[in-house]
């Protein structure tokens, strides 16, 4: 049994290698979901749908968010509906007293649909509406992420790090705004002042969580501040990961990301950016697979490789990097 934490590109392109060295029935992912938003009055769970799409192996593997080759024309109708109408553009973030009202799913991750900023297809789509419409029967996230898994023949476990709303908030000198507004509609151009997880405080690992990860745990390639930074945040999951096996694959080459703006965001928070902040990361990480070519030099077991994935055969390499990792330390 295995346990990959997941969030962003990182892991769901690790997870492609999965077979190499785990059995995928006996493997189960929990995704961020600190990125999640409601865009219109749809509830989006990008980092939730990436390992769903992966998984159902329909992903796409060029821009790895959405569906292959999906279609956008309801995108597109939106833009030109408000060109038409002379409604604004970009991110709508909708006013404080909005945000704590109707769904609490949704609150502090609330956008106007209005000229739709993130551009998501019409299959994508789809999943939103279905996930929207799930919760608004009384399904909890953990009920809709397992019926959708069933829709699109997951071999392992899907599960979201908690049914309680958390939203990562990124805070600029321009003020704070959602994670998918940073990144999304500023292309993560504002300098970044800190991190807040708004709500991890109160709350809860959503079901099988914590049994989940009291099997040996993967942290991927991810984005140690928003795209794990929210699970951490969430009482019980940091100490839960004290207590078991965990293995850590670096994002950096270095001080340089792969991908993303993880050595910013780790400086904002404190972490020295690039391998050599992730033993303060991520403090309960028993070891670490590095890049080769990466000079870092770091207490725990390290195991390197290439571990730069463009393809599955990268990712099975680094999947054995993982495993070789795993039996140094259990």
């Amino acid at each position: 049994m295995v346990t990959f934490l997941s969030g962003g590109t990182g892991t769901p392109k690790l997870l492609d290698g999965l077979e190499a060295a785990f059995s995928p029935a006996e493997t189960t992912v929990v995704a961020n979901t600190g990125d999640d938003i409601e865009l219109g009055g749809l509830f989006v769970s990008p980092d939730v749908d990436t390992v769903l799409f992966q998984g159902g192996d329909v992903l796409d593997r060029e821009t790895w968010w959405g569906i292959e080759d999906d279609s956008h024309e309801t995108n597109a109708e939106l833009m030109a509906l408000a060109d038409a109408a002379g409604l604004p553009t970009g991110p709508q973030y909708l006013a404080d007293d909005r945000q704590t009202a109707g769904r609490e799913l949704a609150n502090w991750r609330r956008f106007s649909g209005v000229a739709e900023f993130m551009t998501i297809g019409d299959r994508d789509r789809a999943v939103h509406i279905t996930r929207t419409s799930l919760l608004d029967q009384g399904h909890s996230l953990s009920e809709a992420t397992e019926t959708l898994a069933d829709a699109f023949d997951l071999e392992f476990d899907l599960l979201p790090m908690s049914d309680d709303p958390v939203a990562s908030i990124v805070h600029t000198p321009d003020g704070p705004m959602h994670f998918q507004e940073y990144w999304v509609a500023e292309r993560g151009a504002p300098i970044v002042e800190d991190v807040e997880f708004r709500g991890a405080e109160s709350a809860a690992p959503a079901p099988g969580v914590l049994e989940a990860l009291s099997e040996p745990v993967v942290l991927g390639p991810s984005n140690p501040v928003t795209s794990v930074g929210p699970m951490l945040a969430v009482p019980g999951i940091a100490d839960a990961l004290a207590e078991t096996t965990v293995v850590a694959v670096s994002p950096f080459l270095g001080d340089e990301a792969f991908s993303g703006p993880a050595a910013e965001l780790m400086d904002a928070v404190g972490y020295e950016p690039g391998t050599a902040g992730l033993a303060e990361a991520y403090p309960f990480a028993d070891a670490f697979v590095l890049d080769e070519d990466d000079g870092t030099s770091l207490e725990a077991p390290t195991v390197r490789t290439d571990i730069r994935i463009d393809d599955s055969s990268d990712a099975e390499r680094v999947i054995g990097a993982v495993e070789d990792a795993l039996e140094r330390v259990r």
